[in-house]
Order: C-alpha cells, then sequence, then structure tokens
C-alpha cells in the first residue's frame, strides 16, 4: 500500500510539474496597458544597443577574464549569434569539446596557450594548440552548461549539422551525450539520486575551506545541492530535444523523471516553501553545528528549478514573493540577490565571501536577469516588468554591464560583463515576443 501511495504521489506531481508549462502557453500575451509602457520605456532600447556593442568584440565572460568560460558564454550565445553570426560562437563550443576528457567531462574554460592564472593546473589538447584550458572542479555545471548553450546556438541559427561535427572521430552528438552520461558516472550519489558538488553558496563556485577556493581535495564538504540538478534536467531536456534516437531519448527522460522525483522528495522544503541549502554527504557539513543554514533562500538555484520545471505556477508565485521580501530585507538593489540572509564573516576562508560580498549576497544581474525570463514565460508579465526595472537602471546609470552590484547599487568585479548584458537582451526579446 505505501509503494502505491508513493507512485501515485510521484504521479501527481508530474502532472503538476507538466501542467506549469501548459499553463504558460495558455496565457496571453502582455496586456495593452503594460505593452503601452515598456513601448514608451526608453531604457529596453538603450539597454539592448549597449548589449549588442558589448558583445562585438569577444566572447570572454568580461574585462579582467582572459578566458572564454561556459558557464558565462551559456548566458550570452544567442546575443553573440544575433550580433556575429554563427562562425564564432560555433567555433566556441567546438573548442570545449576539443578539450573534452575521456571520462567525458568538459572543462570550465580555455585561454590564449600564453595567458592565464598561475594557480590552475592547465589541461592542453592536440586539436586546440593554440589554447590551454582549467577546470573548477568544485562546481557540477560545466557540462550542462555546454549542452544547453548548444541548444541556444542551434535554437537561434537553425544549424542542425552543427550535431554531426566531428572532433578526433567522435561527432558533437556523441560528445554531448558523453558529457551528460559522466556526470551520472561521477557525480551522481546513489542514496539520493541526485548530483553532488563541493559545499558552495548556491550557484557559486568557491567552497569554504580554502583562500581560493576552486578545486576539489580531502578538505571539501561534498554536498548536494538545487543549483547543479536543476542544470542538469534543463541540459538533458535540452538534448532529449535535439536527437532521435528512441532508446536514448527514453533513457534519458527516465532520468530527469528521477531527478525530479528526488529534488522533490529531498531538496523541497515544502514547510518553508523553499530548497534547503545542502544535503551533505558522509564529511557532513564544514560550518558549526549550531547554524542553522536553512534559514539562508538561495536565489540562483531556485531561479534554475524554474526552468527545469520543477516548481508550480503557484509555488513559482510564491518564490517570487518570498524573494521580493528578501530584496526589500536585505537593501539589494534587485532580485539577483544571490543569497538572504548571508553565510556570516569569516565561514569561507576566501576573503570576498564577506556578508553581502562576491556570491555570498552580492546582487547578479546574471541570475537575476534568468528570473525576469522564467516570469515571462510563465505569464507573470507585470512581475518580470518590476524585476527587470532597478535592473536596466543600474546599467544605465553606470553606463555598462558589470558582474555584481553592492547592497549600495555600486559596481563590482568585473566590468563590460557579458553574461549580464546576455540575460538583459534575452528579456527584453523575450518581452517583446510576448506583447499585443
Amino acid at each position: 500500500m505505501r509503494n502505491n501511495r508513493n507512485n501515485l504521489g510521484y504521479i501527481l506531481l508530474i502532472i503538476s510539474l507538466l501542467a506549469v508549462s501548459a499553463c504558460a502557453q495558455k496565457d496571453k500575451k502582455i496586456s495593452r496597458e503594460l505593452s503601452t509602457k515598456i513601448l514608451a520605456d526608453n531604457r529596453f532600447d538603450q539597454v539592448e544597443q549597449m548589449a549588442e556593442q558589448l558583445v562585438e568584440d569577444g566572447l570572454t565572460a568580461g574585462d579582467s577574464y582572459g578566458e572564454v568560460w561556459i558557464r558565462d558564454l551559456n548566458s550570452f550565445i544567442e546575443l553573440s549569434v544575433a550580433v556575429n553570426g554563427q562562425e564564432r560562437p560555433s567555433e566556441a563550443l567546438l573548442t570545449f569539446f576539443k578539450f573534452q576528457s575521456e571520462d567525458g567531462n568538459i572543462p570550465d574554460g580555455y585561454i590564449p596557450i600564453e595567458s592565464g592564472h598561475g594557480g590552475y593546473k592547465y589541461i592542453f589538447s592536440d586539436f586546440a594548440t593554440e589554447y590551454k584550458a582549467h577546470k573548477n572542479t568544485v562546481e557540477t555545471d560545466q557540462e550542462s552548461s555546454l549542452i544547453q548553450a548548444i541548444y541556444k546556438y542551434i535554437e537561434a541559427t537553425g544549424d542542425q549539422d552543427f550535431l554531426q561535427k566531428s572532433i578526433n572521430g567522435k561527432s558533437v552528438k556523441e560528445r554531448m551525450g558523453n558529457a551528460l552520461q559522466y556526470l551520472i558516472n561521477h557525480r551522481m550519489d546513489n542514496q539520493y539520486g541526485l548530483l553532488w558538488g563541493a559545499t558552495t553558496v548556491d550557484w557559486g563556485d568557491v567552497q569554504p575551506e580554502h583562500n581560493w577556493g576552486v578545486e576539489l581535495d580531502s578538505l571539501s564538504h561534498p554536498a548536494i545541492d538545487i543549483y547543479d540538478n536543476a542544470m542538469f534536467v534543463i541540459a538533458v531536456k535540452n538534448y532529449i530535444s535535439l536527437i532521435e534516437d528512441k532508446s536514448e531519448k527514453a533513457y534519458w527522460t527516465s532520468v530527469t523523471q528521477n531527478i525530479t522525483q528526488n529534488v522533490r522528495k529531498y531538496l523541497w522544503d515544502e514547510k518553508n516553501q523553499k530548497y534547503i541549502p545542502h544535503i551533505y554527504l558522509e564529511k557532513g557539513s564544514p560550518f558549526p553545528v549550531d547554524f542553522d543554514e536553512n534559514k539562508i533562500y538561495y536565489h540562483g538555484g531556485t531561479f534554475m528549478a524554474i526552468e527545469a520545471g520543477f516548481l508550480t505556477r503557484d509555488e513559482i508565485r510564491i518564490t517570487y514573493q518570498k524573494m521580493q521580501q528578501n530584496v526589500r530585507e536585505s537593501g539589494a538593489p534587485t532580485i539577483g540577490l544571490t543569497v538572504y540572509p548571508p553565510y556570516p564573516n569569516g565561514f569561507f576562508l576566501n576573503p570576498g565571501l564577506y556578508e553581502y560580498g562576491y556570491q555570498n549576497g552580492g546582487d547578479w544581474t546574471w541570475f537575476g536577469g534568468r528570473m525576469v525570463q522564467q516570469l515571462i514565460r510563465h505569464g507573470m508579465y507585470e512581475e518580470a516588468y518590476e524585476s527587470i526595472s532597478p535592473m536596466l537602471d543600474l546599467v544605465i546609470k553606470h553606463d555598462g554591464f558589470y558582474e555584481w552590484w553592492t547592497r549600495e547599487g555600486e559596481p563590482a568585479g568585473s566590468g563590460s560583463f557579458r553574461g549580464a548584458a546576455g540575460v538583459l537582451w534575452k528579456s527584453i526579446q523575450l518581452f517583446r515576443e510576448n506583447m499585443e
């Protein structure tokens, strides 16, 4: 009887999650009143033009980065295609596969061979001798980011032939499947049926045990979080849409169903209507025993959970309200606030992760813009306009796209940050596509 109840619950969950996308498709267009307001809002044209000008110069993340990072490229590849055509972004995507390891894993980024940071352990390839690559091993989103970027590239260009391009005897499609399978083989926890990585702040790539904190080692605390699993499910769904083999489609569909079920079972806090920050594995938590980590709300991972289809329409609305409350209480400028409240000072040895600094409560348009996109896609147009408005103001006031913003609305991190430009540009396109 218990198994029957569990099966019934799972079926109802899947039905409710499928209903989310169905409801979004049935929603009417943006109202005439809001459409008129948007059309009269000169900030949309101004920021759109600024974004397009920025990506003419290249594909690196920003002015303090020499690398082409797959996490970042994934968020502005559509903008790059619109401005530069398909050749440059296509070659960038192929370059990542030129550094793919035999087990399927994908690096974070690549950089001209004569450049680079002395702290990284570089990877070299006979198929891209002008570059070297490296991987931040505390994270579990590189493979997922590449698959998502390829999907967006093909959607934007119609270049289906890209999947058949060959690198060292393997097609892009084969390599995509290998990349996803790498995560199953090497980052799947058997007990929970979910992907794991090191302990980081939400979608961040810095662990607490080191002054830099980008490499898994004996001091790391493996953990499961919502971001890695949401990114993976998005990527697998993208991959399924690009392949034709029925048995392969069935295999990956079952993977997404299992992860969706396990996310709901283990990561979703029904009482508090939020995702718990971490499930800690064999080594436990790196934080003090009296620290209640579940008081922290993860914005970025939740944005991606919405895109993955993990939340119902009602849950998305509650999520939005909670996030806006966090913005008000924290004093942050926008919904791009990473987490609230932040981890206390000293919890991360990296000095950049102080309270409301960098990924520990900094405000990132790079992720906030993705929430705007999800609000639009779920017909929450007024909320989307409310959310994007302060982001546009910050870009215009400071005449550029920055990596993140302080609580006071001052720019921080890299300037000319293309990821922020990409998500705002895409949000503007979505607004226009949904006007009456």
